[in-house]
């Protein structure tokens, strides 16, 4: 089946865009912290609209299965956010955007414990293939260099960890709940648990400005309410490590939005860490799945 990877690549096409959103949002004056708590609530806030206006009875959980989306929500979310942000004031942003893609790494590790999949050479290929391609893609190969210390180390490392954590969680829960069901509570987990502790109450004067609901609307339903959807749909048919791989286009697209909107630089390597990526994502998918894609490239 071809289209549970187009709607994992879309998802992570529409996840490379909250760039935008962020520098619009930091120049308003928020801080990174609030900015993911701005993101989970009005996320989980279009989601409950959304789910509501389909199919109310999805709102419904069993308590019993909490941990699902304490796993998606507080584990994932909330933790690789943090994590992520941290690293970034210990490191350059390349080398904590290089130890955030060990994330497929750590999906096929926890794959193979929590679901049986198999680790295929095939999967270690596209893998290297992935890791080779985004140290290209954030500007760490071919000669940058950094100083990166033990706080920073665990804390990318705690990032990736964290980021992985939604494909494990989100397969497991999407075997007992639609979609909407599990994006809803993750991000409502996510931002209710993190909102003691960003200060935003203390920012809430920035929100007086019809600009800044805007971007807090499109921070929330871009690379978020319609990412997650796209993503955990195509969750639902593909093993989570291979899901992950394929997901790595997010920091291609991120790049070309940087290059396109905000004039930054494409080097010759980055532009190389880019076609590496996409053809690992090419490379993981099943044999079937490639053979469409070849009669469709021979018949055009």
């Amino acid at each position: 089946m071809k289209w549970p990877y187009l709607c994992i690549a879309g998802g992570a096409a529409l996840w490379g865009t909250i760039g935008i959103f962020i520098k619009e949002l930091s120049h308003i004056g928020f801080t990174p912290i609030q900015i993911v708590v701005l993101r989970a609530l009005s996320a989980s806030l279009v989601f409950i609209m959304i789910t509501c206006s389909s199919n109310r009875s999805l709102l419904r959980i069993k308590l019993k299965d909490s941990h699902y989306f304490i796993g998606t929500g507080l584990l994932s979310i909330a933790f690789f956010n943090w994590c992520y942000f941290k690293a970034m004031e210990e490191m350059s942003l390349s080398a904590a955007a290089v130890l955030l893609y060990t994330a497929p790494a750590f999906v096929l590790i926890l794959s193979r414990f929590f679901f049986r999949d198999l680790i295929t050479a095939k999967k270690v290929t596209a893998l290297a293939i992935t890791f080779l391609g985004c140290l290209f893609v954030v500007g760490y190969l071919p000669a940058a260099h950094a100083g990166v210390s033990l706080i920073g180390l665990f804390t990318g490392l705690g990032a990736g960890l964290g980021y992985s954590l939604y494909s494990i969680f989100g397969k497991a829960a999407s075997v007992k709940y639609h979609t909407l069901t599990i994006t809803t509570y993750t991000f409502l987990f996510a931002g209710l648990a993190l909102f003691p502790v960003s200060g935003l109450s203390a920012s809430f004067h920035l929100l007086g400005n019809g600009q800044t609901l805007l971007y807090i609307a499109g921070l929330g339903i871009f690379p978020t309410v319609l990412a997650y959807l796209l993503y955990t749909v195509g969750l639902r048919h593909v093993e989570p490590s291979r899901a992950a791989i394929v997901s790595t286009i997010e920091p291609v697209v991120a790049t070309l939005t940087g290059w396109f909107l905000f004039q930054e630089a494409l080097t010759v390597w980055q532009t190389a860490g880019i076609l590496l990526v996409i053809s690992a994502a090419v490379v993981v998918q099943d044999k079937k799945t490639r053979q469409t894609l070849q009669k469709k490239i021979s018949a055009s």
